[in-house]
């Protein structure tokens, strides 16, 4: 098992696809330190990852193995996109064949950010960006008949929870309602994330943690040569929280995928969806189900599927305004390295800018102003490119971020301008440049406005408005 180990190399290697293909190597469970050792290899290069699960439980538990199996099979992508080889090789591992086509899918879609964005960052290699429509899955052992599913009566939820507004709304909704919920909370051996603690603490709620080792060469890509983008991180966290679910015999991952998670960042040239969020969409959600019910394994929905930004914004500043000093989603709260970490919001990234304009039409000026340690976003002209792109005001596409749709964006922001507390001239200049677009009523935003997949004992706890 391979805990942080350093490796040397004298030369970067090639930058260009790799010829071997990217192989599945195996992976090794250790219950007496509730571990989880995944192995994967590109020609010389191997990597492990390591998930801990300090909680424990019944790791000879059959469901617990196919828990185990699935988070192993979606945590390669990380190294695979090291070299983007393309086959992938699952080798002996079982698999079913509705597995490998969402394998397949997940790679593809789930990585169609980092292949699309390799344009940018290695323009000489990849003038294009690098087409993995081509992608091969090869190998793997018949994974035999599925468990079948379970039916469920109980409501003991993991919820995974980052400290910002959507896991705080899930919290919210669900607090009183369920026999007994936990929070979820994914972080790196002896290092959290004061951003996620402290509205963690808020809740009141316990805590079921996991810890990820990631390799370190990944770490070191690009001293490494090797290719370097966005993964569908949010598909390792579920696969992680499905399993942590299984061992505490828990029913349900709650999660806090809202509706426009399913929008596209952009259309490629070649008509491809590009969704920075991919593994938050609809789409990955009902495929992943799939696969988690034909085993029996817990349930898994997201509570805010059918909700909008501006129906959870609304929802937070009247049911969570405790929250308002403590949460934080600003990404820079979230680096690797400690030492680069802010313990405030940065005030001028595009995320900073979307949460400002989102909560507008509902907290008073003064007290989102209070949030951010310098000039509030919708207060800050210089901000003007970064709100072009959330209104979807210019040619460039909306933020490769998790924030909210155009449309979205643009009712909160005339929303916002009917506030007798926010007539600034900045405002009114968005406004005016917004107006051409004909976007719904605010009241048609603030409702339900597409499917979830939340089971009956659940649905019937909460309004989805």
């Amino acid at each position: 098992m391979l805990l942080g180990s350093r490796y040397e190399r004298s030369a970067p290697l090639n930058t260009h696809r790799a010829e071997d293909p990217f192989e599945y190597v195996g992976y090794d469970v250790d219950p007496d330190q509730n571990r989880v050792a995944c192995h994967y290899r590109i020609g010389d290069d191997s990597f492990t990852e390591v998930f801990a699960f300090p909680e424990g439980g019944d790791w000879s538990s059959p469901i617990v193995s196919e828990a185990t199996r699935l988070l192993y099979l979606l945590a390669g992508v990380s190294y695979y996109k090291t070299r983007a080889p393309r086959v992938i090789d699952v080798g002996s591992t079982p698999i079913r064949d509705e597995e490998r086509s969402f394998l397949r899918t997940y790679y593809v879609s789930g990585l169609g950010e980092f292949a699309y964005r390799l344009r940018e960052t290695q323009p000489e290699d990849f003038p294009d960006g690098l087409d993995l429509s081509d992608l091969e899955l090869r190998g793997g052992v018949d994974a035999g008949a599925p468990l079948g599913p379970v039916d469920r009566a109980r409501t003991r939820p993991l919820i995974p929870f980052g400290g910002g507004l959507d896991s705080i709304v899930s919290v919210a909704m669900l607090q009183g309602e369920v026999d007994d919920a936990a929070l979820f909370i994914v972080n790196r051996i002896d290092d959290r994330y004061a951003a996620i603690e402290a509205p963690a603490a808020l809740t009141g709620l316990p805590v079921v943690r996991a810890e990820r080792s990631i390799d370190e060469k990944v770490l070191a890509s690009k001293a490494r040569g090797y290719l370097n983008g966005h993964v569908p991180v949010t598909g390792i966290i579920s696969a992680m929280a499905v399993l942590a679910a299984a061992l505490l015999d828990r029913d349900a991952v709650v999660m806090s995928n809202e509706w426009s998670a399913s929008s596209a960042t952009l259309v490629d040239a070649r008509g491809h969806e590009v969704n920075h969020q991919f593994s938050k969409s609809f789409e990955f959600e009902r495929s992943f189900v799939s696969l988690l019910r034909a085993s029996g394994l817990p349930d898994y929905f997201s509570l805010l599927r059918s909700s909008t930004e501006l129906w959870i914004a609304d929802y937070f500043a009247r049911h969570c305004g405790e929250y308002l000093t403590t949460f934080r989603s600003c990404n820079r709260s979230f680096a690797i390295d400690p030492a680069r970490r802010l313990d405030h919001w940065c005030g001028v990234c595009d995320k900073c800018a979307f949460i400002d304009l989102i909560l507008s039409p509902f907290v008073p000026a003064t007290a989102l102003a209070a949030v951010f340690p310098a000039v509030e976003p919708l207060q800050n002209p210089e901000l003007l490119p970064e709100f072009e792109r959330l209104l979807g005001l210019g040619d460039e596409s909306k933020p490769w971020e998790c924030v909210g749709d155009v449309t979205e964006s643009r009712v909160a922001l005339r929303m916002a301008a009917d506030r007798p507390d926010r007539n600034t001239p900045f405002l009114a200049e968005l406004v005016e440049r917004s107006a051409p677009y004909a976007d719904p009523e605010p009241a048609d935003l603030l409702r339900a406005v597409g499917p979830h997949l939340i089971p009956e004992r659940y649905a019937r706890l909460v309004d989805l408005g």
